[in-house]
């Protein structure tokens, strides 16, 4: 029995160590992408614990302009953003995770006006970026190192819709790669459409219209983020103008549209914008933020075998505009970006309802619009 009771002593340190590397990290990196043209200065990183929903901030880096989505590299060495300028350009910073460092590298032009969005592919090969002002997508090469080469190619897919005033002309909101970066999405909110490209990392042109090249949704929805499921069969994409979510059936480059679902309070006849999309890490809640005069967070359930939505609640975010907010890796906590009033929020989430719930946590920062989390070394 003693002979036991020592072995199961000396394995306890090693089943601990597995348990707890089994269990995954308890800290990640906070980056925060805002607009300059009020109290911030740039882009903040701050340190989340995931046990307790805290923040605890780490450093700061100004002199970039309007750094308003960001996105990392899959190494999470690299931060790229874009400078939402009427003269768009593109950042690149490398990363130190440790310490929350970003140190600046270079920036080229976006080949277009006002970019709104930044996607990275897996290899690090090409950046892709939705010019909002000029409608178009442009495609910029990356080298090893993570500086951004010239841009070699723009898309665009001209037109309008029927709100004569927000849908003139293309404006470009959104460029993504399909799961498996076979495919280039980009939502366009002034034509209604979400246009489907080929990707060829390797090869120009990158981008090469797929068949059916785009697919419509309603007229006056104004198309804005898509977030895929794990499984890759199902995609969800929120409008802007209509505050709506929009669920497609995906497979191999095609959507097909199979339930749209208000984002609205009955009888609401208010202001309106939809924003951010995330699910949850398990995937079985779908998040959906919307603004103006509503500022809150709508949540879904997911049904597990169709990908169709539920509405289960809706959370006021304590402040104005929630143009982001992002879900962290363990899925216990969801942090808002409110850029009207200048600050952050973190909710618990019920995992089991999918609910939030207010931590009283809040952080001030100046127009904070755009959150990424990255493992914290």
């Amino acid at each position: 029995m003693k002979k036991f009771l020592l072995l199961i002593a000396m394995l306890s340190p090693a089943l601990t160590f597995a348990q707890n590397k089994k269990t995954g990290p308890k800290t990640f990196d906070l980056i925060v992408g805002t607009y300059t043209t009020g109290k911030s200065k740039g882009i903040a990183v701050y340190r989340f614990y995931a046990e307790t929903g805290k923040l605890a901030y780490l450093s700061e880096i100004d002199g970039v302009t309007n750094p308003s989505y960001l996105t990392l590299s899959a190494n999470n060495k690299f931060v790229y953003a874009v400078n939402e300028l009427p003269k768009g350009e593109v950042s690149s910073f490398s990363f130190e995770a440790k310490t929350g460092k970003l140190t600046f590298i270079n920036k080229q032009s976006t080949l277009g006006a006002d970019p709104c969005y930044v996607a990275v592919d897996k290899d690090q090969k090409n950046l892709l970026i939705a010019n909002y002002s000029s409608g178009n997508v442009a495609v910029m090469p990356l080298n090893k190192d993570g500086s951004i080469v010239n841009g070699i190619e723009t898309e665009q897919n001209p037109g309008h819709s029927v709100n004569k005033e927000r849908q003139e002309s293309a404006h470009a909101h959104m460029a993504i790669f399909s799961p498996d970066e076979k495919y280039v999405f980009y939502n366009d909110l002034g034509t209604d459409k979400i246009n489907i490209y080929k990707y060829h990392p390797n090869k120009e042109p990158r981008l090469v219209a797929a068949s059916p090249a785009f697919v419509s949704v309603a007229a006056g929805e104004g198309p804005r983020h898509l977030e895929f499921s794990a499984d890759k069969k199902t995609a969800y994409l929120v409008t802007e103008m209509g505050s709506n979510v929009i669920v497609f059936d995906y497979k191999n480059g095609q959507l097909k549209q199979k339930q749209s679902i208000t984002m609205l309070p009955d009888g609401f006849s208010g202001q309106t914008a939809g924003a951010a999309i995330h699910l949850s890490p398990d995937g079985k809640f779908l998040y959906a933020s919307n603004r103006l005069e509503t500022n809150e967070i709508n949540i879904y359930s997911v049904n597990q075998e169709t990908g169709l939505l539920t509405f289960v609640a809706r959370q006021s975010t304590f402040g104005k505009n929630p143009r982001d907010f992002a879900i962290d890796p363990t899925g216990r906590f969801l942090i808002v970006a409110n850029q009207g009033s200048d600050n952050m929020w973190v909710f618990k989430i019920d995992q089991t309802t999918g609910k939030l719930n207010q931590t009283g946590i809040r952080v001030e920062i100046g127009n904070p619009v755009c959150l990424k989390f990255a493992p914290a070394e």
